[in-house]
């Protein structure tokens, strides 16, 4: 079964009656799909209201410490991010917690297919908003209690062990072109030491994960992977949805980075893009490809 594939599904009778049960102010609003992703169905509650429900109870910590977390977290950031308001408990034969949090206006940046070099804007807004998450004031104050990079991002010979793999599958498929300057920068992140950096993290932010109005940003969702870690797990947005004049304005903002934490953030785009793709191309997903095929060449440049 691919990893992505739901363990429990959530239909629209079973959201509204979960909904209305526990939040019967809200019983009267429409309930319709909106999304779904690897980890959650996500339901749009009358105008104003998102609820997303767990696919797999590997998504289930993380949408734990999503309920505990991004409330605290909120104030602190200079764009908006979802804050859970109606938090619901397992019930109707649904084992898991479950919450409903203000629907962010915008479209993911993934989905627009805006050259990476046209995204200035959203460089500059993406750097000042990983300043201020990243900060070890906010470490200190909202970070106890999260996990340390529970999915080893940052672990190099773990993660290029990964990436090789991936685009070995990608390449036998006909998908991807062995490239020699992908294997190149896993070389050398394959030989860099144990990161000891413990900034909050996002944890899987990447173009999807982005969500723009023309060119502003107008929330950074999906916050499943959140912990504490090395900052360039988040930063490989950088080099996975940005170049050119879009990358300066974010490293103008966010400000520069050492070799060892590009190397890194570097990376860990190329896995991300390498995993995306082969997801796009299994839920024939066409937009999501084509971004993944650019961050895998704009990752390594």
């Amino acid at each position: 079964m691919p990893q992505w594939d739901p363990e429990v599904t959530v239909d629209p009778t079973l959201a509204h009656a979960l909904i209305a049960g526990q939040f019967p102010q809200l019983a009267d609003l429409p309930v319709r799909p909106f999304d779904a992703g690897w980890d959650n169905t996500v339901f749009r509650v009358g105008d104003d209201l998102l609820f997303r429900f767990p696919r797999r109870e590997i998504a289930v910590p993380g949408v734990r410490r999503e309920i505990a977390v991004l409330g605290r977290l909120a104030p602190h950031l200079p764009l908006p991010i979802p804050v859970p308001l109606h938090v619901g408990a397992p019930a109707l034969g649904f084992p898991w917690p479950w919450f409903g949090a203000p629907h962010l206006p915008g479209v993911g940046l993934m989905t627009t297919g805006l050259p990476f070099e046209d995204r200035a804007a959203v460089g500059a807004a993406l750097g000042e908003f990983l300043r201020a998450l990243h900060s070890p004031v906010l470490a200190a104050e909202v970070g106890e209690g999260l996990p340390p990079d529970p999915m080893r991002r940052a672990d190099m010979p773990y993660r290029v062990a990964l990436t090789r793999a991936r685009l070995h599958e990608l390449a036998e498929a006909g998908e991807w072109i062995d490239d020699a300057a992908t294997h190149a920068l896993l070389d050398a992140a394959a030989t860099l030491p144990p990161s000891s950096g413990r900034a909050v993290l996002h944890g899987d932010l990447h173009a999807a994960h982005v969500l723009v109005a023309g060119d502003a940003v107008t929330g950074v969702i999906d916050w499943g992977d959140l912990c504490v870690g090395d900052p360039a797990i988040d930063l490989s947005i950088a080099f996975g949805a940005l170049a050119g004049p879009s990358r300066a304005a974010f490293l103008a903002a966010r400000g520069p980075l050492d070799a060892a934490t590009e190397l890194r953030a570097r990376t860990i785009a190329v896995t991300l893009a390498a995993i995306l793709l082969a997801y796009a191309i299994d839920q024939d997903l066409p937009h999501v490809a084509a971004e993944c095929r650019r961050a895998l060449v704009a990752a390594v440049r």
